[in-house]
């Protein structure tokens, strides 16, 4: 395609010549002292930057829609130490935030984790200042490794408020649509989804979609045309730009970049080139869409069909600036997350894999995973695990209780599933655990032993092969009506389900190598002269990991843009600016070790440890024996649950403690129960009433049942 549209330039009267455009004729061309090339969050705030100080603008957007990625996304924001965090009495410092970014990112540069620590919570502030946008903190939403020195379990995660799409007058219809519209009247903002999805269930989750609906009918009695979440983002930031009288060109893709004496001067689109006076600022989004990109940087299998990021995400950026001499780091990584491939677009999981009741299985039909983990963590141990023991496609399974209880993706509890989700093989139902085995081309006795070893851990509530539910991040996405563990429910209620699952993702990671000023380097280090880079099309800051909800959209909002243009009042010739650096992908799944949730930050207190745990420091200094060589190592404590599940298996069941459990409940249910956790059916006795009763385990101290939808007196003790 871009061969295509050289020659058509070519016979306008455009020489290209190496990377390098030249007009050949004398009509003068669009002038700006700044060129922003994409329209996402990035450039937008680049551009929004750029008015503020004086300097003449224009954004260049290849698709008919403004917004990029970022209008599609759930637009969480994570920035340490900004005003909105700090006013919510979140207990954050600039060495916390610190000391935690460099535990989670590793080996990226300190000079570009100092920048964004520092300029981040300024791009707030402007923004606020300069534009309708207004942001809410997400309570709770923890920090993707909270146990890690400086995290923080409260989390420091915020998002776009209520935005009236109003103020954009007719340019609301230009806003490109989200990835997941909500349902028609109901003003919903990310971080009630955690709620919404527990709605039959639990009386906040019921209350949560009453406000979002309360919400969506004053919004309709007063006229308005309510946006959150990535809408509210992408519109308040265009709103912004409209004030500032920045223009926003649609349907005008980049081509190539304009070099002159070596450095960039311009953009060349279809439309003719569009000078820069200061500089080019790349933010057109990743390479996701690209196919042949993917195949040469990515590994197998990977392909365009299974991302949801903009469809126009075709590695325009990356490939004009390799052509301008510019070095490329992280190609092979991705915004990763577990996605099922059904019809249209792929659904990426979230709640759908933590909630309690469901389990992943591999090719053999064994877990492999701490299901909870951050998502990024999931796929690269899918990818790290392929091709010795296959699992892509992963499957998720779970039973009716859990479809009879939860929201899964937009369909209600207890509702069918749609029926083209089953002819396209993205869903699989069974009545029996065997029938589904061979419905989705596993062994059968694996599948039966895995989920039996699984329900067994969840009546002790630990989950002894990959610890899901040891750190405060797995009990996000839970139902805290089940204990002990919020994550871990027993598979019992027939029929069974399984989902397929893919290695999806918000989009690529890797791109352009920047320095703290978000400057395009050579490979040699030295500097690409005009040319910035923010957003996908950069080299993220959170280099291979993901340190909380919005790392992606967090550091590429160029929030280094306003100590470059300061430079630049006073004379500077170049127009530095943000590096955006993102984070998603990364590590360690189940490295955590149980910490006390109700501490309002962990790590630095409580040693990352419940105290009662005689072994905790030592558990958690054989997960992080170095924390200067932590990213290298924690994703290989992935794969400790998968050695010590077979070792246990090797060993047999005289390995495991051995334990005399009591439960009352309907027969049915728990002689299920009985052949599925490997317990002596010998004592169990139906109670044969229907009601709610309390589930003793270990200690004896009473609790209410940790799998909902049976009765039942469990008491359990070591023999």
């Amino acid at each position: 395609m871009t061969l295509n549209r050289r020659q058509v330039l070519a016979g306008a009267g455009l020489a290209l010549t190496s990377g390098v455009a030249r007009p050949a004729s004398a009509a003068a061309p669009d002038e700006f002292d700044v060129v922003v090339v994409g329209s996402g969050a990035a450039g937008m705030t680049a551009a929004l930057t750029a008015a503020e100080r004086g300097l003449s603008c224009v954004v260049l957007e290849k698709a008919p829609t403004f917004g990029g990625s970022a209008a599609r996304s759930g637009a969480g924001i994570w920035i340490p130490n900004n005003e909105v965090v700090l006013a919510a009495g979140v207990p954050d410092t600039p060495a916390k935030a610190a000391r935690y970014l460099a535990a989670v990112v590793g080996d990226v540069p300190a000079e570009r984790q100092q920048a964004f620590l520092a300029q981040g919570p300024r791009m707030i502030s402007f923004v606020l200042r300069n534009s309708p946008l207004r942001f809410r903190y997400m309570d709770g939403y923890s920090d993707y490794y909270p146990e890690l020195p400086g995290g923080i379990a409260r989390g420091r995660s915020i998002e776009p408020d209520v935005l009236d799409g109003r103020v954009l007058g007719a340019e609301l219809a230009n806003l490109n649509p989200p990835y997941l519209a909500p349902p028609p009247g109901m003003v919903i903002f990310g971080a009630d989804y955690k709620w919404l999805a527990l709605a039959l269930v639990n009386a906040k989750g019921a209350a949560t979609a009453a406000a979002a609906l309360a919400r969506g009918t004053a919004a309709a009695l007063a006229g308005e045309k309510p946006l959150t979440m990535g809408q509210a983002l992408a519109g308040g930031l265009r709103a912004g730009l409209m004030q500032a009288q920045v223009p926003v060109r649609l349907n005008t893709g980049l081509e190539d970049l304009h070099v002159e004496n070596g450095a960039v001067r311009g953009v060349l689109t279809a439309r003719g080139l569009v000078r820069a006076r200061r500089g080019v600022i790349l933010g057109s989004g990743g390479f996701e869409h690209n196919a042949a990109m993917r195949a040469r940087y990515q590994r197998q299998p990977i392909g365009t069909e299974w991302t949801v990021g903009a469809k126009e995400n075709t590695g325009d950026g990356h490939r004009a600036g390799q052509r301008a001499g510019a070095a490329v780091d992280l190609m092979d990584d991705a915004w990763w997350g577990p996605a099922i491939p059904v019809p249209g677009t792929p659904y990426f999981c979230l709640a759908e894999r933590t909630l309690p009741g469901g389990l992943m299985i591999d090719a053999a039909g064994r877990r492999f995973v701490n299901e909870a983990a951050p998502y990024s963590d999931v796929v690269h141990v899918m990818y790290d695990r392929n091709p010795t023991r296959p699992c892509i496609p992963a499957w998720l399974v779970v039973d009716q209780n859990y479809r009879n209880r939860y929201l899964f993706a937009d369909v209600a509890p207890a509702l069918p599933l749609p029926e083209d989700w089953y002819r396209s093989g993205a869903v699989v139902r069974n009545w029996s655990l065997d029938g589904l085995a061979s419905d989705i081309g596993v062994p059968g006795a694996a599948l039966q032993a895995t989920v039996s070893r699984f329900n067994h851990q969840a009546l002790t509530g630990r989950d002894t092969d990959f610890r899901r539910g040891d750190s405060a991040y797995d009990h996000y996405y839970t139902d805290p009506a089940v204990i002990p563990n919020s994550c871990l429910a027993p598979l019992w209620a027939p029929p069974f389900y399984a989902f397929k699952i893919v290695p999806g993702d918000l989009g690529t990671k890797g791109g352009l190598v920047t320095d703290a000023r978000a400057r395009v380097l050579r490979p040699d280090g030295t500097v690409v002269p005009g040319l910035y880079a923010a957003g996908n099309v950069s080299a993220a800051v959170m280099g291979r990991s993901y340190a909380g909800a919005g790392s992606t959209i967090g550091p590429g909002h160029d929030v280094r843009l306003h100590r470059g243009q300061r430079r630049l009042g006073r004379g500077e010739e170049l127009l530095p600016q943000e590096q955006q650096r993102e984070h998603d992908a990364a590590v360690e799944a189940d490295a955590a070790g149980n910490v006390r949730r109700d501490e309002p930050e962990r790590g630095e207190q409580d040693r990352w440890q419940r105290a009662e745990q005689p072994d905790a420091d030592v558990r958690h200094r054989d997960v992080h024996p170095d924390l200067a060589e932590d990213r290298r190592h924690r994703r290989n404590h992935l794969a400790q649950g998968e050695r010590d599940e077979r070792d246990a298996q090797q060993r047999g069941h005289a390995s495991r403690p051995q334990r005399t459990v009591t439960v009352l409940g309907h027969p049915p249910i728990l002689k299920f129960l009985a052949e599925q956790t490997g317990m002596s059916p010998n004592g169990i006795n139906g109670c044969g009433r229907a009601r709610n009763s309390l589930v003793e385990i270990g200690a004896g101290r009473p609790r209410r049942p940790q799998f909902p939808g049976c009765c039942g007196f469990v008491t359990g003790r070591p023999l």
